[in-house]
């Protein structure tokens, strides 16, 4: 049995990159996160925050991240980004994806295209990210 928390989509507000004139600059950027738990925190043995992953802090925090400055690059938010989630013991793997849309821009103005960078690390790695 496995069980997972599982983000798609979430636009980040954030000034990352750097853009020359005539640059396409992505209208947003998103993360995907997959949170691989304990299997005993999603199938539950009732109605109550004690018996599940609360993933609400961690995503406060990943927003936080996002606001916190300017990036020069993607990866380095991802970086920060899977800090975050090694200060949570019960997380036994992480898959993030952070991505920006859109990556070209065609003639007649439309943008196409994601681009991103994509991580996966097991609890060992998070251990050794978080200096443990």
């Amino acid at each position: 049995m496995r069980s997972a928390v599982v983000l798609e989509g979430l636009e980040l507000t954030l000034d990352l990159g750097t853009y020359a004139p005539g640059d396409v600059k992505p209208d947003a950027h998103l993360l995907d996160m997959t949170l691989t738990i304990d299997p005993a925190l999603a199938l539950v043995p009732g109605d109550a925050m004690r018996h599940v992953f609360d993933y609400d802090p961690l995503i406060a925090e990943i927003d936080r991240l996002a606001r916190d400055g300017h990036y020069e690059t993607q990866e380095w938010l991802m970086t920060r980004i899977a800090r975050a989630c090694a200060a949570y013991a019960v997380i036994e793997a992480v898959e993030l994806k952070l991505y920006k849309r859109p990556v070209l821009r065609g003639s007649d103005g439309q943008g196409s295209g994601t681009l991103g960078v994509t991580l996966s690390m097991d609890r060992a790695e998070l251990d050794t990210l978080a200096g443990h």
